[in-house]
């Protein structure tokens, strides 16, 4: 169903990020008029402590979105529930995508331009390099403004929603110059040899550009000794202070930074992102044995100059990172393109001051997406805002409001962000944090009541949850389009 009238505008989108830029696309796509507002500009005083540019959809942590496959990672099942939903998001990170495994990685760069091109040349999209210092009133409403929502729209979100708002810090880990490691030293694999280069769907010029390659990732290998050594280097080093207001803040525990995994214990790294497993050192024919930590690097850019340290997010001070990680096999005359940072996200607790529809129980108008209802990832972000916009879309267009079910990705996801998912073996509410989709959120598997209960484990049950996740998908899209 297509909407034409001769307002201004149908609907207000605050906020250009993932869940923004996705949420004015759909919007758009279903006939709506879309004042897309975004405060960072050309001017460098508009960005944010973590954006580099003025683009909309900027990456500004990882270039990953993480696993691809949904018969072995939920966050598979998400990106083909989201390619179905003709996500902006995910087309222009397939269309990007960098040679990571089975990993989703694109090249920042331009995927955030990409993304920017289409949003500015929507018809249907208004793009406003405009700060928003209040909440609009009287019509339709997406607020998308991130983990780093400007203090004065912050507060004004506060105070409507009366509830304060929540907070953890989200670490940046460094980025390096290929042409600055001593390449004799390391060498490239994909872990079991898992290689993005052996997909089918690898364009011509991905195939040139990685017809040598033996791998998506560069290994850097440590010895027993070079592997206790590195930790206690980073149990010692300097991190940046704290303020003390901000001393309760908690970490996410998807992005800790390496100086926290390493206080936990000895070994947290080495079975985190130092893991060795599923790698062979083609440098040491003793490699099983010799082998007992790897860093790992995964390319950053299409040109394959930046790679990222995968994992190493980190707090410590510049002068450390750039002393610590030069004691590294292959680093000792390495060049940083950027070194790791730590910031402070903010989100509000959402089962508190959101329905199910994700709209603001005492503002009807006002929608909120992204990040800051309390999703992690740059995917769940894009996802939420997906969704934000169907609601927007079916409500403006006097359709029913249709949740997907919670045995699909997008439902379950939802059902985090509203709360519905309580233990119904204790009063007890667990604190509200920041969520990654996972086969965790997605309900067990009906299980064979006629004879004995059906064990199912490990790889047979999470490709079993992905079919299942696709059959009521299809049922809810289907409904959708009906209903529409």
């Amino acid at each position: 169903m297509q909407k034409t009238n001769t307002k201004n505008e149908d609907i207000i989108i605050v906020g250009a990020g993932l869940a923004g830029s996705e949420a004015a696309f759909q919007c758009a796509q279903r006939g709506l008029k879309v004042s897309l507002f975004e405060m960072r500009n050309e001017n460098p005083e508009s960005l944010t402590p973590a954006h580099k540019t003025s683009l909309c959809a900027e990456l500004v942590c990882s270039n990953s979105f993480r696993n691809s496959n949904p018969t072995t990672s939920a966050v598979g099942i998400l990106q083909r529930e989201m390619i179905a939903c003709n996500s902006l998001i995910m087309k222009h990170a397939e269309n990007n995508r960098l040679p990571a495994g089975s990993a989703l990685a694109v090249d920042r760069n331009k995927f955030a331009a990409s993304v920017n091109e289409e949003i500015s040349k929507h018809p249907l999209i208004n793009l406003q390099r405009k700060k928003i210092d209040d909440l609009p009133k009287n019509i339709p409403t997406i607020i998308a403004t991130g983990p780093l929502t400007d203090s004065i729209l912050a507060s004004k979100i506060q105070k409507l929603t009366q509830q304060n708002n929540l907070a953890f810090f989200d670490a940046i880990a460094p980025l390096v110059y290929y042409e600055s490691l001593d390449h004799s030293l390391l060498w490239k694999q994909s872990r079991y040899n898992k290689s993005f280069i052996n997909n089918e769907n690898l364009n011509n010029a991905e195939k040139e550009n990685n017809v040598e390659n033996d791998g998506d990732y560069i290994n850097v290998p440590l010895d027993k000794n070079q592997y206790y050594e590195f930790i206690n280097n980073i149990k010692n080093a300097e991190t940046h202070p704290i303020h003390t207001w901000e001393k309760n803040t908690p970490y996410f525990e998807g992005c800790l930074p390496i100086e926290v995994m390493a206080e936990r214990g000895v070994e947290t790294l080495r079975f985190g992102p130092m893991k060795p497993v599923g790698l062979k050192n083609p440098n040491d024919e003793n490699s099983r044995h010799n082998l007992y930590a790897v860093v790992q690097l995964r390319r950053d850019d299409q040109q394959g100059r930046l790679w990222n340290i995968v994992g190493f997010q980190t707090k410590m001070t510049y002068k450390e990172q750039i002393k610590i990680l030069k004691t590294l096999p292959g680093f000792k005359n390495v060049e940083f393109a950027r070194l790791g940072g730590l910031h402070r996200n903010t989100f509000v607790n959402a089962p508190q001051i959101l329905n199910k529809f994700l709209t603001i129980k005492n503002q009807p108008n006002i929608k909120l997406a992204g990040q800051i209802v309390g999703v992690e990832g740059y995917l769940e972000s894009a996802a939420i805002g997906l969704l934000a916009a169907i609601f927007a879309a079916q409500e403006i267009l006097n359709q029913k409001n249709i949740m997907p079910p919670i045995q699909c990705a997008l439902g379950a996801l939802m059902t985090h962000v509203s709360g519905e998912r309580k233990n119904k073996l204790s009063t007890k509410i667990p604190e509200y944090q920041p969520m990654n989709i996972n086969f965790g959120l997605l309900p067990n598997l009906v299980e064979n009541q006629t004879q004995k209960k059906e064990k199912i484990r490990g790889k047979e049950k999470k490709a079993r949850l992905a079919e299942v996740a696709e059959k009521h998908f299809a049922q809810w899209q289907a409904e959708i389009n009906t209903s529409a």
